[in-house]
């Protein structure tokens, strides 16, 4: 691919330099202020960055496939391909599986993900939530992220999927594999380690569907699985192992950075922190704000199925498009004074956070749940927590998932126990 006549070209633009991890939304901005889309050469992508053409390309599957969501970013050794070709069996079923085929699987799982469902598992993430606090409430300082954004979204899903407590560490070794080699620029090196773990990783859930089916147990895996004795239909069991394959990566990865960045910027404000342990009822909407304003997917992908025409330019068939969330979230067009936090704003829910259309996530309501959970937690039980000064914040290196690697954070222990 290259750039097509008429399409701006982003010469200097690179969503993998350490200046756009760093602080992405400015750049963001400045691209969309310069034109709808972009040919970046060091992706070799097209950029799309408004939120009026972002939505409309989301809503149409049919122009816009979804096949190239999970396909690694950047070429990958001879060696490496070779690993994944030979052990990955696993076959496209959620964001990267365009309608009609998408659609048969969705229709077995949403079920499993409506609200009433998801409500049955509060008890369980306040369990969860409590259990990490507790470890750490009487320190006064901590790394919030390995000590509780990461551990908890992870819990939450691989109970949910069924997968013993003691697997979580490797597992989620294994989900950071996937990432970088799917969504990152790797080294050589690394891409051999990573597609090695993939495999692992793929083989343990061929196992374990295969272990579910000879002792059902109460979890998501199970429930697909008995939904062969109704329905004609129902996943096979090629399918159901690649459906806990995404939903493990996909069901922690997203909430682990949420959490942080909901808590970098309540407690980066002068004031707001102390207004959550105030009134409870201004978390939903700090949420929600969070989702808008530095959210956990920053872009995602799509690939043309033949010529379209984005913001007046016009793009050939089988062109990859990198989808900006993070600068149609904040384009003014859509949201006033954009660059100004404000957990008060009346329309920041629809932010594209989520996507939109046929692949509108379906883990959204649990996702929200758990993060209302764990800050509402944070902020009765600690009313003066506060980041710690002289941090510097740093974020992984891939183009889609956004959150800080560590995130230290002070408090009084005695005030805190005041509020247990």
């Amino acid at each position: 691919m290259s750039a097509v006549a008429g399409c701006p070209v982003a010469h200097g633009f690179d969503p993998l330099s350490d200046e756009y991890l760093a602080e992405p939304y400015s750049i963001l901005n400045d691209l969309r202020e310069s034109g709808p889309v972009h040919y970046v050469p060091s992706i070799n992508y097209w950029v799309v960055t408004r939120y009026e053409d972002i939505a409309a390309i989301l809503s149409d599957p049919a122009a816009y496939s979804a096949t190239v969501a999970q396909a690694p970013l950047s070429s990958l050794t001879d060696e490496a391909q070779d690993i994944l070709r030979r052990g990955l069996r696993n076959v496209p079923v959620l964001s990267n599986l365009d309608p009609p085929a998408h659609s048969r699987i969705r229709l077995h799982l949403a079920p499993l993900f409506l609200p009433r469902k998801v409500a049955k598992l509060q008890q369980r993430i306040e369990e969860f939530s409590k259990r990490l606090i507790d470890d750490f409430a009487q320190l006064g300082r901590v790394d919030i992220v390995p000590a509780l954004t990461f551990p908890l979204p992870a819990l939450t899903v691989f109970r949910l999927l069924g997968f013993p407590d003691a697997d979580v560490e490797q597992l989620k070794q294994w989900c950071g594999d996937k990432l970088e080699i799917n969504w990152g620029r790797p080294d050589a090196d690394y891409q051999l380690r990573a597609a090695t773990n993939m495999v692992k990783f793929w083989d343990y859930c061929e196992r374990f569907v295969e272990q579910q089916t000879q002792v059902p147990g109460d979890n998501l895996t199970s429930q697909l699985l008995r939904q062969r004795e109704s329905d004609d239909s129902a996943l096979n069991d090629r399918e159901i192992a690649s459906v806990i394959f995404a939903l493990s990566f996909a069901g922690h990865e997203t909430t682990t950075n949420l959490i942080g960045n909901a808590l970098r910027n309540l407690l980066s404000r002068h004031g707001l922190w102390q207004r959550l342990h105030a009134d409870p009822a201004l978390v939903d909407s700090a949420v929600e704000e969070t989702l808008r304003f530095d959210s956990s997917v920053i872009a995602w992908r799509r690939v043309t199925t033949r010529a379209v025409t984005i913001g007046g330019v016009d793009i050939p068939g089988n062109t990859r498009l990198m989808l900006a969330f993070g600068a149609a979230n904040h384009d003014p067009s859509v949201f006033p004074e954009p660059e100004v936090f404000d957990i008060n704003r009346d329309n920041a829910r629809v932010q594209l956070s989520f996507g939109k259309g046929t692949h509108f996530c379906l883990g959204q309501h649990l996702g929200r749940v758990e993060v209302r959970t764990v800050i509402g937690m944070l902020a009765r039980r600690f009313p003066d927590l506060r980041l710690a000064e002289g941090q510097t914040v740093t974020y992984p290196r891939n183009i889609s998932f956004r959150g800080p690697e560590s995130l230290i954070v002070e408090w009084s222990p005695e005030e805190a126990a005041q509020w247990a």
